[in-house]
């Protein structure tokens, strides 16, 4: 597993990447091209590859003092490449940019439909606060959960 790389998303291509990544694993909150490029100005994502193949991405939403110095941190690895450890790779990764951007906490959301998702944060510490549905007509709810 040497030969896993990580980049910060920036140009087109990386953008792409993540997009696919993330609509793929959460299909009910589809992002377009310039959504994903638009939180690149406001959050720290990175895609990750192993060899040439697209496995996972990242993303850091730095605190803030509107949000008490919480983090939050999102790991996502593409279904066929789970329980290889590259989940945890790309969480410890994500975890070191958030506490060195000054989280004070550490907060991670999965949608409820992602038990592999929802077990990985468990076993990463996360406990479960709230549930709740993003917009009037959705019926999966989505899970936030805060590091212990």
């Amino acid at each position: 597993m040497t030969d896993l790389r990580i980049q910060a998303v920036g140009d087109d291509a990386s953008i792409h990447d993540w997009q696919y990544v993330h609509n793929l694993i959460i299909p009910g909150d589809v992002l377009s091209f310039d959504d994903v490029r638009d939180r690149t100005g406001r959050n720290r994502m990175e895609v990750a590859y192993l060899g040439d193949a697209l496995v996972g991405c990242t993303t850091v939403r730095p605190p803030t003092k509107d949000n008490g110095a919480t983090a939050t941190v999102i790991a996502r690895v593409l279904p066929e490449y789970r329980r290889r450890g590259l989940g945890t790779r790309l969480y410890e990764r994500a975890l070191g940019q958030a506490r060195a951007l000054g989280a004070q906490a550490v907060e991670t959301v999965v949608l409820a439909s992602n038990p592999d998702g929802l077990h990985f944060a468990e076993q990463q510490g996360f406990v479960e606060f709230e549930r709740y549905l993003l917009r009037e007509g959705d019926t999966v709810p989505w899970i936030d959960l805060r590091l212990t």
